[in-house]
């Protein structure tokens, strides 16, 4: 199957809520918000959402399927110079797998964005302890842990490990 790497634009509010309350019930430990609390967020956070990953400096990208649906997400944003910040990384389960090439083509498209547009020297993402396979990938795209780590503000027993790729 093809698919499309888009960006998200200040209209996609609704498509971006749709995509972030399935985030949040599939996975729900990679994310620092509940279904709950996402679900209870009105028109105006949503807009104000897609407005921020649509700013200078951020980028919020989708991968689309061949019937037009939105099936995966990564935003990035530099919240210093010289660092991009990856976050909102998300597959549809049947969408996954490194043989669809999904994740990687988002990761592509945010790496190049990094590179390009934000001038980052280093891409910095966290990471559950309790989801390997996410770690996996990012080991196997070249990211390496940095020992920093910090509580996981849903659960303070569990830690989030930074994870870096240097961008050059």
């Amino acid at each position: 199957m093809a698919y499309r790497i888009e960006r998200i634009g200040t209209a996609d509010w609704e498509r971006m809520r749709e995509v972030r309350l399935a985030m949040l019930q599939d996975t729900p430990l990679a994310f620092r918000e509940t279904y709950e609390t996402a679900l209870g967020h009105g028109e105006e956070e949503w807009r104000s959402r897609v407005a921020r990953v649509s700013a200078p400096g951020s980028v919020g990208l989708v991968a689309v399927d061949a019937a037009g649906e939105w099936v995966g997400t990564m935003i990035s944003f530099t919240p210093e110079p010289g660092t991009a910040l990856l976050v909102g990384v998300w597959v549809h389960p049947e969408h996954r797998g490194r043989e669809r090439g999904v994740t990687d083509a988002l990761l592509d498209a945010v790496e190049a964005w990094a590179r390009t547009e934000a001038g980052a020297q280093r891409l910095v993402l966290t990471v559950h302890e309790g989801n390997p396979r996410a770690a996996a990938f990012y080991r196997r795209r070249g990211f390496d842990l940095t020992g920093a780590r910090e509580p996981y503000v849903l659960d303070p027993t569990a830690m989030l490990l930074e994870m870096a790729l240097p961008l050059h």
